[in-house]
């Protein structure tokens, strides 16, 4: 699959998540296969008002490329100001546009998914994005706002009419956030109905729901999102589906190992709040394994790195 005249192999995708999908948690799905990824969503009014710190969250390394930065916002001028200021910047592969947050904050202001319910609002805003870069702009959708609003179809048509070089449908509507189950059909529907490449999105959390997205919707791409928290290894996993290989599982050992380099990278990058958030990535790291829940709570109470690998190299 190609978005542009970037090269996705495979077709395998890492999903933008909010305070999730940083530089650490990139380079971690990197090194186990994800052939091309998506940052967490960076705010187009912020960037307008000259906030230093969502700048940060934009920048990319030699290791993550190739990679696309995701802006949201409602207002077609800021937006497009944003996704020509990011490409110049920080040379992403393309610019990915938010519809799909279904968070309060976000969809009160009008943005992420609550576009979903203003598809001439924004039709303006993929318009004037697409026309203010030279490079790609992709748009992540959701199936629609409620059971009774599934319009990704027409978001879609509008998307590809209005200059996006791909799509994104999240199988899930707004008000169903994250839980079960994924309405595969709609991801069948868009593909059927648009000439771009479409990538399905929700509920992947390991290779066989991958290829399952892949056979019963006909999808191009797939992206995956939470099954890839504390198990960056379900890249390689798809990959070796896709090829008809053996898996190869990781012994606990592996990810604990792993857990310590992801948390090294969040503290270099971030200092103590980044000992904060290695709490919860190493949470998921071990959350299937004995006495899980015991170390979590020690965990929990962890100030400093040092702290949380005497805790895990006394576990391992």
């Amino acid at each position: 699959m190609y978005i542009g005249k970037t090269e996705i192999k495979h077709g395998i995708i890492l999903a933008p998540m909010a305070g999730i999908t940083d530089h650490a948690f990139r380079i971690m799905c990197k090194r186990q296969g994800a052939p091309y990824m998506v940052s967490e969503m960076i705010s187009s009014k912020a960037l307008h008002y000259g906030d230093n710190k969502t700048a940060m969250l934009a920048a990319i390394t030699d290791e993550e490329q190739p990679m696309a930065l995701q802006i949201f916002g409602s207002e077609p001028e800021i937006m497009a100001e944003a996704a020509l200021s990011l490409s110049e910047q920080f040379n992403p592969a393309a610019i990915d546009i938010n519809m799909g947050c279904p968070v309060r904050k976000v969809v009160s202001n009008g943005e992420g998914s609550a576009l979903m319910r203003n598809l001439p609002l924004a039709t303006a805003v993929i318009r004037s994005v697409a026309d203010a870069v030279k490079i790609p702009v992709t748009v992540k959708l959701r199936s629609g706002w409620d059971e009774n609003s599934v319009n990704a179809v027409e978001a879609a048509k509008i998307a590809e009419d209005a200059g996006a070089a791909a799509v994104c449908i999240h199988g899930r509507t707004k008000t169903q956030m994250y839980r079960s189950p994924v309405d595969l059909s709609v991801i069948r529907d868009v593909k059927q109905a648009i000439t771009i490449p479409v990538i399905g999105n929700g509920g992947i959390i390991c290779a066989a729901d991958a290829l399952l997205m892949f056979r019963e919707t006909g999808c191009d791409a797939v992206m995956v999102a939470r099954g890839a928290c504390g198990n960056p290894w379900i890249f390689s996993h798809i990959i070796a589906a896709l090829e008809n290989k053996p898996i190869y599982y990781p012994e606990r050992r592996e990810y604990i190992e792993a857990a310590i380099i992801h948390a090294d990278m969040l503290v270099a990058d971030k200092g103590f709040r980044g000992v904060c958030e290695a709490r919860k990535h190493v949470a998921w790291y071990i959350k299937d394994m004995p006495g899980s829940a015991k170390i979590r709570h020690m965990l929990n109470s962890a100030t400093s790195l040092d702290e949380i690998k005497t805790i895990l190299y006394n576990y391992i």
